[in-house]
């Protein structure tokens, strides 16, 4: 089998990620942090890759998530240059390859990402399997985490509450306050869950410095929260370190690099992190290598956001690799069910707290193709 063209369908769409302006304000700290307030919404770009074969086999992939949506012109004709012609099933190589010519390309590390999950499209096509199977299928179920909301601890608790109520065994929450402020809606949340539900701090927007990390990491084990992400800058290695010394709640790191598989290999092997963070629209190739260095290492590889076609790729990585804890859900269909605006009938979606993966081969992705192409502004 040969790869004998590739090309990028062009969809219009409102970004995830708006404009904001940036304020500083006293912590009580003797220091200021900088906040971000919400400014207004963006227009912006989903593309969708095409990797065709000479045995009639078209592999599908979105770029990006919910997030990094788009891949440059630049980066679509090189990968042309160096796809094809080459076999799709030599995905490891190509991997490589991909990664190798980062670097004179002058683009981001992860760029191939999409190409790579067009190659893993193809190979369970190809020999009518789902992804989930060719990389071992761990479980047929994987259970999902439910992000919570809410302007007050009693809003924010109630909103967990419901979440629990519909199945989901693990609620994470995305506060934006110092520790003692949020000291409230941890305890409220974990008063309102009871004992058994996991409880997760994702503290992006926190800016704690290693101190008040600290302090917030000994409250959240008396809490009994199973993990504490993101508590300082991930570029942070030395203070990742000490803060992972000094906690037993494990750590969670690095979103904001994991881009670049060596980096987060790095960061696990030098004590940074204690559950590495992963995202498969970096290709599966990569997270694959990643999940077995963390199972070496005792460990887990947790994935962020829906990954890839609008949560197929992620539900297909949690039902397939075995060191994995959750598959993370945005309530509202902010993230799975956007597919549906181009065309995707199938977006999964967790049903009492657990997602599985769609009948099909590859990656199971079931496309309106009249709605698809009604859609679409432009192929490149």
């Amino acid at each position: 089998m040969k790869i004998t063209d590739i090309r990028l369908s062009v969809f219009e769409s409102t970004s995830n990620t708006g404009r904001f302006r940036l304020e500083q304000e006293d912590t009580g700290r003797k220091r200021k942090r900088w906040v971000r307030r919400p400014d207004s919404s963006v227009q912006d770009e989903i593309h969708v890759l095409h990797v065709e074969t000479d045995e009639g086999i078209e592999g599908v992939c979105t770029v990006g998530d919910a997030r990094y949506t788009t891949m440059r012109k630049l980066d679509l004709e090189q990968l042309r240059v160096l796809a094809v012609g080459e076999d799709p099933n030599d995905r490891e190589r190509l991997y490589d390859m991909c990664q190798i010519a980062t670097r004179g390309m002058f683009t981001a590390m992860g760029w191939q990402g999409s190409f790579d999950n067009c190659l893993w499209d193809i190979a369970g096509k190809a020999v009518e399997k789902p992804v989930a199977d060719l990389i071992g299928r761990a479980r047929e179920v994987c259970p999902a985490y439910y992000n919570n909301g809410g302007a007050t601890p009693e809003a924010v608790a109630a909103d967990s509450v419901s979440a629990v109520e519909r199945g989901f065994p693990a609620v994470k929450d995305h506060y934006r306050g110092t520790g003692a402020g949020n000291e409230r809606f941890f305890r409220a949340t974990r008063e309102a869950v009871g004992p058994d539900i996991a409880l997760l701090h994702d503290a992006a927007g926190c800016d704690y410095d290693l101190d008040e990390a600290i302090e917030v990491g000994k409250l959240l084990e008396e809490l009994d929260y199973g993990w504490f992400e993101e508590p300082l800058f991930d570029r942070d290695q030395a203070g990742l370190q000490k803060l992972a010394e000094a906690l037993e709640i494990p750590i969670v790191t690095p979103e904001t690099m994991m881009n670049d598989m060596d980096l987060s290999a790095l960061w696990l092997r030098t004590g940074a992190t204690d559950l590495l963070r992963v995202n498969a629209r970096h290709g599966l190739t990569g997270i694959l290598r990643l999940a077995k260095l963390a199972a070496s290492m005792g460990t887990t590889v947790e994935p962020n956001g829906p990954g890839g076609i609008f949560g197929l790729v992620h539900a297909h990585l949690c039902c397939g690799v075995e060191n994995t804890s959750y598959y993370e859900y945005f309530p509202n269909g902010t993230r799975d069910e956007a597919g549906k605006e181009i065309g995707l009938t199938n977006p999964p979606v967790p049903t009492q707290g657990e997602i599985r993966i769609p009948e099909g081969s590859g990656w199971g992705a079931a496309w309106d193709r009249a709605y698809f192409e009604k859609k679409r502004v432009g192929v490149l």
